[in-house]
């Protein structure tokens, strides 16, 4: 039987992931979805303290505590930071990291740090450094209106109204540590089978991919590697609340070792 740890992005709880996790235990698997210090219904643990080592801990301990050999950690956004970090401390515990609709984390980065290495768009990088200096007591983030989740947020593509309307009340602030602390790794998780998830929706595509790899960037080799594979979905940024049944299949065929290859 595989064994699931779902990981939310930024502001969100472990609530994010309920419809996934009801679908695939329906379909034999175990899933636990974590809700990370500050977030969720663990909002009132944060403070000027928490950051991305916090949230590694907090995985770490999920890890631990979860009666199953091995892992699967799926992450959600710049829930890959975390996740990538958790599989580094525990690697004989992760079978293999899904990604859905994330960033590659990156040694030495930090999530803002990624963004202005290689975002290319200089408005998506001011609205990031402008959301961090209008931190709250300077180091809270506070949760997105409604307005800021469709216009900021990618795509919202497929969300019914009602998930969408929780999704913005259930929202948290954000630890500011989280996303600016670099990730530090050892290394331990190299050749760990991977999986990247994209959202069509949200202008990513497998693709996008294979472009970043003709560049010859040495750091996108690793996204050519045999244990790395990809999936589509045809939807939005929130797959786990447009299109949780399709979500689920993938991460199923993703355990099973299914998924397509990007050449070298």
């Amino acid at each position: 039987m595989t064994t699931y740890v779902l990981v939310p992005g930024g502001h969100m709880g472990g609530w994010l992931w309920q419809d996934v996790v009801d679908r695939l235990r329906e379909r034999g698997a175990e899933a636990y979805a974590a809700t990370l210090t500050g977030n969720g219904d663990r909002r009132h643990l944060a403070g000027p303290e928490t950051d991305l080592e916090t949230h590694i801990e907090d995985l770490v301990q999920l890890i631990d505590h979860v009666d199953a050999p091995e892992v699967v950690l799926v992450a959600h956004c710049h829930g890959s930071f975390p996740a990538l970090g958790a599989a580094d401390r525990r690697p004989e515990r992760v079978s293999r990291i899904v990604y859905v609709s994330a960033p590659l984390p990156m040694d030495g980065f930090s999530v803002h740090g990624l963004i202005r290495e290689f975002e290319t768009d200089p408005a998506v990088r001011d609205a990031w450094r402008q959301r961090a200096e209008r931190a709250e007591d300077g180091w809270r983030i506070p949760p997105p209106s409604l307005d800021d989740v469709q216009k900021t947020w990618n795509s919202v593509a497929d969300v019914p109204a009602d998930a969408l309307a929780r999704l913005v009340r259930l929202a948290s602030p954000q630890p500011l540590g989280t996303l600016t602390q670099p990730l530090r790794l050892s290394g331990a998780t190299a050749g760990l089978p991977t999986n990247g998830v994209f959202c069509t929706g949200t202008g990513m595509s497998i693709a996008m991919v294979e472009s970043l790899v003709r560049s010859g960037d040495p750091r996108f080799r690793v996204l050519t590697e045999p244990q790395v594979t990809f999936f589509e979905l045809d939807t939005g940024h929130w797959p786990m609340l447009s299109a949780p049944d399709a979500l689920a299949a993938v991460l199923l065929r993703a355990a099973a070792g299914e998924g397509q290859r990007v050449p070298a």
